[in-house]
């Protein structure tokens, strides 16, 4: 496995998905990741997409659009594909680039095996992923 680099790490290390798991399992993760430049404009996801994986932004912004309509802005430190990445289902919004953007990109075929060999990913990851239903659950109510 290769060496990851202090630039992947401490990005990934700060990300809300990732800020719980190990020394050890953040490396894993740190060395398959790849960093990824997108042009302003530029369709990263595309709602109903296949699933390709999971993307910070190190750098720029993006629009986050559902059925056409702007839901959310992304910037610096924020993250998309993290559902899709575990559950291999279609992209469930579309993520346009609004200035150029660079991301960090971990794709399931690498996170999978990172997975299986750092099973405390998955115990770390639970309690946000109930994060993030609640907070679902309670904007539908």
């Amino acid at each position: 496995m290769a060496k990851a680099d202090r630039s992947v790490e401490e990005p990934l290390a700060a990300a809300e998905p990732f800020e719980r798991i190990g020394k050890r399992a953040l490396r894993s993760l740190a060395s398959s990741a790849k960093s990824v430049e997108h042009a302003e404009g530029h369709h990263v996801v595309e709602e109903g997409g296949t699933p390709l994986g999971f993307h910070l932004i190190t750098e720029g912004e993006a629009v986050v659009e559902v059925g056409g309509k702007q839901r959310r802005q992304l910037r610096t430190g924020d993250y998309f594909g993290l559902i899709s990445l575990i559950d291999g289902k279609p992209r469930s919004a579309t993520v346009r680039a609004t200035t150029p953007m660079r991301t960090l990109f971990i794709s399931p075929w690498v996170f999978g095996p990172v997975l299986e060999a750092e099973t405390t990913i998955a115990r770390d990851l639970l309690p946000m992923l109930c994060e993030l239903l609640r907070d679902a659950e309670q904007r539908d109510s």
